[in-house]
């Protein structure tokens, strides 16, 4: 006989907002949080056919998919109109700029999408959770915002995607403090190298990594979910590592 799910787990009934939901570990979370029972708003510059149907899959019902670039503002406020959410997953990222970017340009990007985006949707989105007294929200920040970078790289691109994710980290803080007081807990998440279509063009020597191998995308996607849920009710201003040991501090 299945078990019902234990109610400090169960989302059902509640509205959570995922960002970069097509793929990697932002199709991961909204996956698991189907499978609590979240009404899914899923956004994405790419389809979101496939996550809708896996989420739909592990039971949910039909995810509201919005595609758009979520830097543009005209995409934040579609989104918002949705609100106000029971939690926000925001995976939403890039390691890069496009082929053919100056290094200015490409840092402005990286910057534009991991930091700025990310920091007015989220805050955002804890205005709309403060009202309502209470909410979750969790940023996918990265191990190499915690150490620098733990891989043998000393591009300027990587530089910059580890500042932009160190920022996130930093961001995860600023809106803890603020939010705490109101019954809204934010949180990160650190995640090493993942077996996604961001890290597909990084060439890993498994060897050096402390479990030799990489991630698996579930494998972020379940504590994204579970810091989403009332589980995570006295937790604020956490970073988690969910890194393989990459960083130990």
């Amino acid at each position: 006989m299945a078990r019902a799910l234990p109610a400090a787990l169960s989302l059902d009934g509640r509205s959570v907002l995922v960002t970069g939901a097509a793929s990697g570990i932002g199709q991961a979370a909204a996956a698991c949080l189907a499978a609590l029972g979240a009404q899914l708003v899923l956004t994405d510059r790419s389809a979101l056919e496939e996550t809708a149907a896996l989420a739909k899959a592990a039971g949910a019902v039909a995810p509201r998919c919005i595609q758009g670039d979520f830097t543009d503002d005209s995409v934040q406020q579609t989104l918002l109109a949705q609100g106000p959410y029971f939690a926000l997953a925001s995976a939403a990222g890039v390691f890069g700029g496009p082929p053919g970017m100056s290094a200015q340009e490409s840092f402005d990007f990286v910057m534009g999408i991991n930091v700025r985006a990310t920091m007015k949707l989220a805050s955002a989105c804890v205005d709309q959770m403060i009202g309502a007294r209470e909410g979750y929200v969790v940023l996918v920040g990265s191990a190499a915002g915690r150490n620098g970078g733990g891989l043998p790289n000393d591009s300027q691109e990587y530089a910059t995607y580890a500042a932009s994710k160190g920022g996130v980290h930093t961001l995860v803080r600023w809106l803890s403090r603020r939010a705490v007081g109101h019954g809204v807990l934010v949180n990160g998440v650190a995640p090493g190298i993942v077996a996604t279509p961001l890290s597909a063009t990084l060439k890993v020597d498994t060897s050096i990594l402390p479990m030799k191998r990489v991630g698996r995308a579930e494998e972020l996607g379940w504590p994204i979910a579970m810091l989403c849920t009332p589980m995570a009710s006295f937790t604020s201003g956490a970073i988690l590592d969910v890194n393989g040991g990459m960083f130990v501090g």
